[in-house]
């Protein structure tokens, strides 16, 4: 009897769809072309438009010389254990309150107060009490992604129709068996959103603190860069927060795949 392969066990992510990265291969490769033709008619300045030859020669030549892994080894450091701290306590606060009416009405105000502020504004504040160091940049990415991940995870739990908590309790179902068999399985999606979300904006975060006040990582190399008018190497390094950025979505939606394997991924 034939069996189908792909019921045989879980896979960590769909499969590559390799014609799915046809066309933007062709669209790269056809704006680096005209990028290329317009730096060597001249038609582009040299100086505020280097070539991606020269950009690409840049970029070799810091991952040989160790500056560019420097860089990145700091500010992944940042982004990751911002991220870490800033989602779990998310994460946990979300499925709470959106559990409780009443963790919501005493804390949504608060949340629905400190959202909006800037978090780039507060880390003046944070050096105040924090200093300089990592604890202050650390921080200050953990609450930028703390909000993103409450509030969606938050939705997620309130987005669950009470039909499934009609049938769970009828079924004699606890608390705790209604919060992992219901709660938490119907909000992941959710979860997972605010979480991508998230992500990005530690990136962000830790990019624009270190613009201020690192002497390592990705940000501090963008300004140093600027500083000396190197704007090849600048043009290098912002390829790389790119490509930093693409990668760390692409991973996280990876994970998504294979933690809810029941929903249906496009």
């Amino acid at each position: 009897m034939a069996t189908d392969s792909s019921r045989g066990g879980a896979q960590f992510g769909p499969k590559l769809n390799v014609s799915a990265w046809v066309p933007p291969t062709i669209l790269l490769f056809a704006l680096l072309a005209v990028w290329a033709g317009l730096s060597g008619l001249g038609v582009l300045d040299s100086f505020f438009f280097p070539s991606p030859q020269k950009v690409a020669g840049t970029l070799l030549q810091m991952s040989t010389s160790g500056e560019l892994a420097t860089a990145l080894t700091a500010t992944l450091g940042r982004v990751f254990l911002g991220f870490a701290l800033g989602a779990s306590v998310g994460v946990v606060a979300g499925l709470l309150m959106g559990e409780s009416a009443f963790l919501r009405t005493l804390f949504d105000p608060w949340v629905s107060a400190l959202y909006p502020l800037p978090k780039i504004a507060l880390f003046p504040v944070l050096v105040l009490f924090l200093g300089v160091g990592e604890q202050s940049k650390v921080v200050i990415i953990a609450l930028a992604v703390l909000f993103l991940t409450l509030i969606n995870t938050m939705s997620g739990v309130q987005g669950i129709s009470p039909l499934y908590f009609d049938v769970a309790r009828n079924c004699g179902a606890g608390r705790w068996q209604v919060f992992r068999r219901v709660i938490l399985p119907g909000s992941l999606p959710s979860i997972f959103a605010g979480l991508r979300l998230a992500l990005g904006m530690a990136l962000l975060m830790a990019v624009a603190v270190e613009l201020v006040t690192a002497r390592q990582g990705l940000g501090a190399l963008l300004w140093v860069s600027w500083e000396t008018m190197r704007t090849d190497k600048l043009y290098a390094t912002l390829l790389v927060v790119s490509v930093v950025g693409w990668s760390l979505n692409a991973g996280l939606a990876r994970l998504e795949v294979w933690a809810i394997p029941w929903r249906e991924h496009r």
